[in-house]
């Protein structure tokens, strides 16, 4: 395997996994441009070496090809804009134009592929199957695709003489522009600039963290984050849980939670958490108090409760200010720090001052000296929201990737590099 910073570009042509999966508003305007920022650097490294640059990515999950709104046309403006040079644009994936426009490319010159999700081969999975399809219809099918992927796959491979996975973001994804387009490159594959200090950072964190070590684990629900919990509880001194799967383990103890968000069927779950931690000598640290709403929009009345009794109509939304202070007082004795989902409805200004309290007391730790890694969708629109992505140390571009990653599953996109 070669390092991007040891390989040769001079003369050759390098086709680039990026992640350009960005946010975009109803007119088509990339609302968040991180993903793409994240990414010049690599870019720019085959650009000086001599060489040229091939980018392909997905653009949300569109169900057929083409469909404009889902075009990465769209976003062509904005790489211009941050690599400083014209960006040339292939209308597909697989086509005469595509492989015209991919031999023709000349030392210097940066094209971009169309919506790779375009096409059922990307993710190797069959689209069109009625919905009372049978068996024997649904493998048909997937062999189909299967085998159709297989020239999906040898067709890109052939635009480039090298190949760099710069998505951290799909890593977990065994498609084929992930995984399976390596294959072509035994010799010539390497990560690029974001997935080398991606899994440089994680890997620091998981393997070799300053303690103590804290994790702070948000969102909705106990069921998307208990594999991540339970695998935290091997390596943390203190998990800081916040967001809605609070209430579930405030009710799981008897609590009274009014109308917040909960999750009855895993009550077990969480009382066995809770005795886990105990067990482990584990610092399981909630916010004594919620901010609550009478309705989940912006204009609705609020009111503080303690976490555990919550009167009927009134939902949690946020943390209150007690759970302010002890969140803060307890990320700031921390030297490592783990933020994977917001605290409360971050999306409401009106909900939002607990998760920026958590967010103001992480870049405090930094600057005291603290490593602080912050990755989630969610946690890192939080971080950007309030204007500190470049006060902590590191912000991840992964979500489910960097889940699974701390979880210990082999990821098929570095997999494939490595190997």
């Amino acid at each position: 395997m070669f390092k991007i910073d040891s390989y040769d570009f001079k003369g050759k042509r390098a086709i680039i996994r990026v992640d350009f999966n960005v946010p975009l508003d109803d007119e088509g305007r990339v609302t968040d441009d991180t993903r793409i920022r994240a990414a010049i650097p690599t870019i720019e490294k085959v650009l000086s070496g001599g060489g040229s640059v091939i980018l392909m990515s997905h653009l949300g999950r569109p169900k057929k090809n083409p469909d404009p709104k889902y075009s990465l046309r769209q976003i062509v403006p904005d790489i211009e804009r941050l690599l400083g040079r014209k960006v040339l644009f292939a209308g597909d994936c697989t086509g005469d134009e595509a492989a015209r426009m991919a031999r023709d490319l000349k030392p210097g010159e940066v094209m971009l592929l169309e919506n790779l999700r375009f096409y059922a081969e990307e993710e190797g999975k069959p689209r069109g199957l009625a919905d009372d399809a049978d068996d024997a219809e649904k493998a048909e099918a997937k062999k189909a695709v299967k085998a159709s992927q297989k020239e999906f796959v040898k067709r890109l491979a052939s635009y480039a003489d090298c190949y760099i996975n710069d998505a951290f973001g799909t890593a977990h994804r065994a498609h084929a522009s992930t995984a399976l387009i390596a294959d072509y490159f035994p010799e010539d594959k390497m990560f690029g600039y974001v997935m080398e200090n991606e899994l440089k950072a994680i890997e620091g964190v998981m393997q070799h963290p300053q303690r103590p070590f804290c994790a702070i684990i948000g969102g909705s629900k106990v069921s998307t984050k208990i594999s991540i919990i339970e695998k935290l509880m091997e390596k943390v001194d203190s998990i800081v849980i916040g967001g809605g799967m609070t209430y579930t383990f405030a009710a799981a103890q008897g609590g009274r939670i009014g109308n917040s968000i909960c999750e009855p069927e895993m009550f077990p779950v969480a009382l066995d958490i809770l005795a886990k931690a105990k067990e482990k000598g584990i610092e399981l640290v909630m916010s004594p108090d919620a901010l609550v709403a009478d309705a989940f929009s912006a204009d609705a009345r609020t009111a503080t409760a303690p976490s555990d009794d919550i009167p009927d109509g009134w939902q949690g939304v946020d943390i209150g200010e007690e759970g302010k202070r002890r969140f803060r007082e307890h990320i700031l004795g921390c030297r490592t720090i783990l933020w994977n989902g917001p605290v409360g409805v971050f999306e409401i200004d009106k909900f939002a001052s607990g998760s920026k309290a958590v967010a103001e007391a992480i870049a405090e730790a930094t600057a005291a000296g603290a490593f602080s890694l912050i990755g989630g969708g969610d946690s890192v629109a939080c971080i950007n929201k309030f204007g500190l992505a470049d006060k902590v140390s590191y912000v991840s571009t992964g979500g489910g990737a960097l889940l699974e990653y701390i979880e210990g599953k082999e990821l098929p996109g570095v997999a494939a590099i490595r190997k």
